[in-house]
């Protein structure tokens, strides 16, 4: 199976060109997830949870992602990339049980 490419455009300070950005495409990481920090979407299905990155370029690092489907604390999730972190929630934090 070939690998797939991504490419992100970022805007430069003129505002007119974009350039492009390669995200990695190493192999996925395993992350854990440290703590779950609320449900959004429009009906409630996504879960917002805190991730350890456990292996790769940004090991350690702490991210905010989005799940679809059951989430525990302490589950592993398989990450394709580690670049992009979700968009914090508004209102306050759920304690996780």
């Amino acid at each position: 199976m070939a690998k797939k490419t991504d490419y992100v455009k970022e805007k430069s300070e003129g505002g007119q060109q974009s350039k492009v950005q390669r995200l990695s495409t190493d192999e996925p990481v395993n992350a854990l997830v440290e703590q779950i920090v609320g449900r959004t979407g429009a009906r409630g299905e996504i879960t917002q949870v805190k991730i350890k990155i456990l292996a790769g370029r940004n090991e350690g690092r702490s991210l905010r992602r989005n799940v679809k489907g059951t989430i525990r604390i302490g589950d592993l999730l398989t990450l394709r990339e580690t670049e992009i972190e979700a968009r914090r929630m508004r209102g306050s934090v759920r304690e996780s049980r």
